[in-house]
């Protein structure tokens, strides 16, 4: 196929999670599955040495959460580097409150927006420019993994019940 690496995200869910609520600690256990399968993320930001980042605590961090549900809690996902690969590990209730915003991660937006990104819309560029996608972190960093940024916003395309909140 004609299909890039960019192209190919994996998506996290099959049409039967489509219960899952979106973002809730069930739907990011899935997406850490589709995370360590998904080899632009795994090996790009090994070899980018994005994962080498973690402040000295042996492990990166992203919390997420939609921005138009208040009451609900972040999610957090945890990295580490096994076999030379940036491997997901962890992906549940935040465990690390307090992020070293040298090296981790928060990322918020609307549910609508999130589902826009997740459906190839628009990449990470365009979102975090019209404020659709917020972050807080090394932005240099992220400028230079763009690629498997976009892999990671993609797998937000996977089905999940966003009719409630997490």
């Amino acid at each position: 196929s004609g299909q890039t690496d960019e192209t190919k995200a994996k998506e996290p869910a099959s049409d039967s999670d489509s219960n899952i609520v979106y973002m809730s600690v069930a739907y990011i256990k899935k997406f850490c599955d589709s995370w360590n399968e998904d080899e632009l993320l795994t090996e790009g930001l090994a070899n980018s040495e994005w994962i080498d980042n973690d402040g000295d605590k042996g492990f990166k961090i992203i919390q997420l959460y939609r921005r138009d549900c208040p009451d609900s809690d972040p999610v957090e996902m945890q990295f580490e580097r096994q076999d030379d690969k940036a491997m997901c590990v962890y992906a549940g209730k935040v465990e690390n409150p307090d992020l070293d915003r040298g090296s981790d991660y928060e990322m918020f937006a609307d549910t609508k927006r999130w589902v826009e990104m997740g459906n190839g819309d628009y990449g990470p560029m365009k979102g975090m420019m019209f404020g659709r996608l917020k972050f807080k972190g090394p932005k240099m960093e992220a400028m230079g993994n763009m690629g498997p940024f976009k892999n990671f916003l993609l797998m937000f395309g996977a089905p999940g019940d966003t009719s409630k909140c997490p």
